[in-house]
């Protein structure tokens, strides 16, 4: 292991992004909670204030996973959707088998200038977790408690208030509502075997009804869907913590574009406005879409690529300067108080400071432990509960 290596892999390294990423986050949540009297007096100038302040915090993730830990993202896709990337609002139907997947997702956002607008279907839980959870909370993310009876009205609701966005944004969605695991992928094709729906070998059973009530609220206002499957090479398994540790990944990203169209009719581009909104139809071109993506993803365990052009994009100096930017700006009075404190000699004090830093290094461990998929949700076991 070289030296730069070897730095990547220490604990004080890890506790010096941490402690930017945690103080440099508070600040701006704290920035964004003034910026709540823009809201009734110019609501798209609060909007567009925390797109730029939400990208402060998101990018540094991004940072780290393309200029520490230097992870190569190769996009395959062919040269139509190329051009229309980030020029358009859409929906990303992105798959979920890793706990990176959606740094992945956030670092091709970050590539085509949505990051900062960026909006996802989250679960409820994570709008109380501080930073990122709060950030959401000012970019209007769509949460949700994944019970439909009560989510359905209040994530309609938020989905019509973003018809009147002033920028470019991509929703982000994960259909299959959790992480893959073998177990919940069994108790998935229970539920399929039960509806009569077609077996996947490599995702779990796509939670229709959001989907279409997505599709539904925000149509006439993203003109595409980007249906996008990500792998990683040579059978990696890649954690946030890999990344932490400097440990460099390969990701395939394959991105196909796809009108709103009929499920029959699956080939062909045509105008939204003849696209049918009827939940049925939307759940089974879903259902079709899943079955497509299967087999890209048995073409790609078979052949290490997908059927496009690939491409790999330059990386971006924005997310590099802008952790410059907060590591200059809070460093600086960091290690003037630890040489201030070594200085006064004071037992109580150095006691002090080793306990902020070993609760540091519990909330970091405790944050990066959101993303760890043994950490995911119950998914499916409610369903097996109901089969029995």
């Amino acid at each position: 292991m070289d030296i730069v290596g070897f730095l990547k892999s220490q604990f004080i390294c890890h506790l010096l992004i941490c402690y930017i990423f945690i103080v440099s986050g508070l600040i701006i949540n704290f920035i964004q909670l003034f910026t709540l009297i823009l809201w009734p007096i110019n609501k798209q100038l609060f909007r567009r204030i925390n797109c730029r302040l939400s990208y402060c915090i998101s990018s540094q993730m991004v940072m780290l996973l393309e200029w520490w830990s230097g992870t190569d993202c190769t996009l395959y896709t062919d040269p139509e959707s190329y051009r229309k990337c980030g020029k358009e609002s859409a929906i990303v139907i992105l798959n979920h088998n890793f706990e990176i997947d959606f740094l992945c997702g956030w670092n091709f956002c970050e590539k085509y200038g949505v990051l900062g607008s960026s909006k996802v279907l989250a679960k409820k839980e994570l709008s109380y977790m501080p930073i990122i959870g709060w950030m959401w909370y000012f970019l209007e993310i769509v949460f949700c408690k994944r019970k439909w009876e009560e989510d359905r009205k209040t994530v309609v609701q938020k989905l019509l208030n973003l018809r009147d966005y002033p920028e470019n944004f991509w929703f982000l969605i994960h259909c299959e509502g959790t992480r893959f695991t073998e177990q919940k992928h069994q108790i998935s094709m229970q539920v399929a075997e039960a509806k009569g729906l077609p077996k996947l070998k490599y995702h779990l059973l796509p939670r229709t009804k959001g989907f279409a009530v997505t599709v539904q609220c925000l149509r006439n206002v993203v003109s595409a869907v980007y249906d996008s499957t990500l792998n990683f090479r040579n059978n990696e398994n890649p954690t946030l913590l890999g990344v932490l540790n400097g440990k460099k990944y390969h990701a395939d990203l394959y991105v196909r574009q796809v009108i709103y169209i009929p499920f029959w009719n699956a080939g062909v581009r045509i105008p939204l406005e003849e696209v049918p909104e009827d939940e049925q139809e939307c759940s089974n071109w879903l259902h079709k879409l899943y079955q497509e993506k299967d087999a890209f993803q048995e073409e790609y365990y078979r052949t290490g690529t997908y059927p496009a052009v690939p491409i790999v994009l330059p990386r971006r100096p924005w997310t590099l300067l802008n952790w410059l930017f907060w590591a200059l700006l809070l460093l600086y009075p960091l290690f003037k108080l630890l040489i201030n404190m070594i200085n006064s000699g004071s037992s109580l004090t150095l006691a002090s400071f080793a306990f902020v830093v070993v609760m540091a290094s519990v909330g970091v461990r405790w944050m990066i432990g959101v993303t760890e998929i043994n950490k995911g949700s119950t998914y499916g076991n409610d369903n097996k509960q109901k089969q029995k």
